[in-house]
């Protein structure tokens, strides 16, 4: 029997959570304002910026009294056997719902950007593999069956995806990025969030916001982005995951932008996010954020105070553990220093998820359902077909590839027999597993030289290592070269070690003084080139690196971010024919090391010009990516016409696989805009769609464009649609033009808001 409204499934969720509050003390609230963090280190190094510094210890027993926002990464701090981890955890929410007065259990959440990290589960493709892939559909399921595992697992928040948009390509956590064009990262990150918010995971939107726009690409460096690029580049991609996407929550930014600590701006988590955005969930601090106000920010005098200023900006939730929402902010609202009205609002927003998860019904249960498998076949195919897709040819000038099948292979570089080259930061053996070196990684991670010599058993394949990712020694060049020397065609395998705060090539914390290759990795490149053999470079990396020093001089380039356990086939499967390829480049890939930053998004100032000698013109444009087939593109129906500032046009195209084995094509489309009233990029992607094609079939597209998505922010800080010309371009990439439809807009100025057109709609 039901004994109380608030234990009411039948009444509303503003209802039973009003009734609960009520009932509530100022402790009782607060504790639901933060996480704990069981497990974290206090010492050695940590997987969170100033870790050890961060965490204190604490009286579990005496902390959980009052109950509990959150528990921190179960699973992600240690290696525990899925099951034993789901009954530990299954007991550990026990014992907080029997330790205060309403038996309410905490949210748990764990990291899922590469997949659900924990030992023993599927390590997927990185973001910015899923943003090369230009696959929304197959990125949902993805993020489906992620959420599906997390939840059998016990776990209700996911914190996940990164809607970042790259700016800086040095920046370490480029490989946690979609890429560098908002369109793409925020109909790739949508998606996402769509399949982890289908499996009943709320999906937490990071970081908001401006966090990769970090001076200098240094991580946590504050933001100096103007006005226009904060709300034209870096806003769209959560607007749209939170309007179209659903996601439930957002974690604020560790930056700064124009000195005012996302942490700490009610103008942005407030005034954006839920008055004009109408967002109604919770607002979680990144790790030991809002005690950052006091410590780095230096906006907050203490924690108390750190604590005032991040709930009145709107951070209802304290990660990972409590340094401010405890005792320091329930004293200072007894004191009158903080208005116990900030409390009760972020303790409502936190109970409504609650109610929504069902953790406050009676009949909840945190027990696990059955046995966890957390690495199924289903989920390594779906990885692998993540992998395969996200792999770019960049280029294959005399058709060197695919290789013969009964060719003399000489496979050289240190990423070629080892695993974790397949493997982002936060994909849990790089992340975790670095500090307990002796568990194994607990899932199978097959080599590219493994793979390849299981894709072509009747080729000779040799193998040296030739020296290390970051390693200066070149010790170890006298033989990559010989066995280069002794083969029809060389396999360099290079690229990044993925690490956290400096401990790594890339990843969070490991940025790069520029876009030159790791360690000695060019000079190696370089030895094997002058061997005179055909040199294939293949590159697993987290950021594009300058490759202009040997344009025109290899064989065939071949780019994977990152690609997962199941990367090396997919890369050997490339390499063998077996996959055609069709990854585009979420990210342009430089000709020179330095002249950064620069993205594809530029104004006319920002391209190249006589007035600098300085050219920025990337080697591989952004959305480039070449296949083993080919394509035409035909009957374009897309004249010249005039539509009003709220009108719609549709452009249409037939594409046709012109080559003798199945391909796929990505149609991308492209705005100009010749003259506006302030200045704009020279072309930014509005629209794309992947047509998988057998030999000789076609297939016709229609895009249908809204001026809505002509859409920018003026000289007074609206978002307008302009009267005058526009330019729409189809191509497959940004520099590559197949077809231009010339429009007029009409009429008056238009200012628009949240109810404007996001994407375009493509009918295939």
């Amino acid at each position: 029997m039901t004994t109380a409204p608030w234990r009411d499934p039948a009444l509303s969720a503003d209802a039973r959570v009003a009734d609960l509050l009520s009932r509530m003390s100022l402790e009782e609230k607060a504790a639901q304002l933060y996480g704990v963090w069981v497990g974290a280190a206090t010492d050695g190094d940590g997987v969170a910026p100033l870790q050890r510094e961060m965490t204190a210890e604490y009286d579990w027993d005496e902390l959980i009294t009052h109950g509990l926002g959150q528990l921190t990464r179960s699973f992600g701090t240690a290696p525990v056997d899925p099951d034993v981890g789901a009954r530990a955890l299954a007991r550990a929410q026990r014992r907080i719902a029997a330790a205060n007065r309403f038996g309410i259990p905490a949210v748990a959440h764990e990291e899922c950007l590469a997949g659900f990290t924990a030992w023993r589960a599927t390590a997927y493709p990185v973001p910015l593999a899923w943003g090369a892939s230009f696959d929304p559909e197959l990125v949902e399921e993805v993020g489906r069956r992620i959420g599906r595992d997390l939840r059998a697992a016990g776990v209700h928040q996911g914190l996940a995806p990164v809607l970042d948009v790259v700016r800086d390509p040095r920046w370490g956590r480029v490989e946690e990025t979609i890429g560098e064009d908002p369109y793409l990262v925020g109909t790739i990150g949508t998606a996402y969030v769509r399949g982890l918010e289908s499996a009943g995971v709320v999906a937490t939107l990071k970081h908001f916001a401006g966090y990769a726009s970090s001076a200098g690409a240094r991580n946590l460096a504050p933001v100096r982005a103007g006005v226009r690029e904060f709300a034209d580049v870096t806003l769209p991609p959560f607007e749209m995951a939170l309007r179209e996407g659903g996601a439930r929550s957002v974690m604020a930014a560790y930056t700064e932008t124009d000195g005012v600590p996302a942490s700490a701006d009610p103008g942005l988590l407030t005034g954006l996010l839920r008055e004009q955005w109408g967002f109604t969930g919770t607002v979680v601090a990144d790790y030991f954020g809002i005690a950052f106000l006091h410590s780095l920010h230096r906006v907050a005098a203490d924690e108390a105070e750190a604590a005032h200023r991040a709930l009145a900006a709107g951070i209802d939730v304290e990660l990972p553990t409590v340094n401010c929402y405890g005792k320091p902010l329930v004293a200072a609202v007894r004191e009158g220093r903080v208005p116990q009205a900030l409390v009760d609002r972020a303790a409502r927003r936190v109970l409504l998820q609650k109610c929504e998860l069902g953790l406050l019904d009676e009949d909840w249960r945190p027990e696990p359902e059955g046995p966890l498998d957390l690495d199924s076949a289903a989920n390594r195919a779906l990885a692998g077909r993540l992998a395969e897709e996200s792999v770019v040819l960049l280029d294959n000038p005399d058709g060197l590839l695919p290789l013969a099948p009964d060719t003399r292979i000489a496979v050289v570089g240190p990423r070629a027999a080892d695993a974790l080259a397949m493997l982002g930061c936060y994909s849990f053996p790089s992340h975790v597993l670095t500090h307990h070196p002796d568990i194994p990684p607990g899932i199978e991670i097959p080599t590219v030289l493994d793979a390849l010599r299981t894709e072509l058993p009747d080729a000779k394949v040799t193998f040296a290592q030739g020296g290390g990712v970051a390693d200066p020694d070149t010790a170890g060049f006298a033989e990559a070269v010989a066995r280069a020397a002794e083969a029809d065609v060389c396999v360099a395998v290079l690229g990044d070690r993925a690490g956290l705060f400096g401990r790594g090539t890339s990843g969070e914390g490991c940025d790069a003084t520029d876009l030159r290759l790791p360690g000695v990795q060019a000079e190696l490149l370089d030895a094997l080139v002058a061997t005179g053999v055909p040199v294939v470079l293949v590159l697993l990396t987290g950021r594009p690196y300058a490759l202009g020093r040997w344009h025109g001089r290899l064989g065939a380039v071949v780019q994977a971010f990152f690609p997962g356990e199941e990367g090396g086939p997919a890369v050997a499967g490339v390499l063998s024919g077996r996959v055609n390829p069709s990854g585009r480049l979420p990210v342009s890939v430089p000709r020179l090391p330095g002249g950064q930053p620069w993205t594809y998004l530029q104004p006319p100032l920002g391209l190249a010009g006589e007035v600098s000698s300085l050219d920025p013109t990337p080697l591989y444009p952004f959305g480039h990516g070449r296949s083993y087939t080919g394509f035409a593109w035909e009957d374009f129906a897309g004249s010249a016409a005039d539509i009003g500032t709220d009108g719609s046009y549709d452009l249409s195209l037939t594409v046709r696989n012109t080559g003798d084995r199945a391909g796929t094509e990505v149609v991308q489309l492209y705005l100009h805009d010749p003259v506006a009233s302030v200045t704009r990029p020279d072309v930014r992607l509005i629209g794309y769609q992947r047509l998988d094609l057998a030999p000789g079939a076609a297939r016709r597209l229609t895009f249908r464009f809204h001026a809505d998505l002509s859409s920018f922010t003026d000289r007074t800080g609206a978002r307008v649609v302009e009267p005058g010309e526009l330019e729409l371009r189809l191509g497959p990439s940004s520099a590559e033009v197949r077809h231009r439809a010339r429009l007029r807009l009409t009429g008056p100025t238009r200012v628009v808001g949240s109810e404007r057109r996001l994407r375009c709609e493509v009918v295939a």
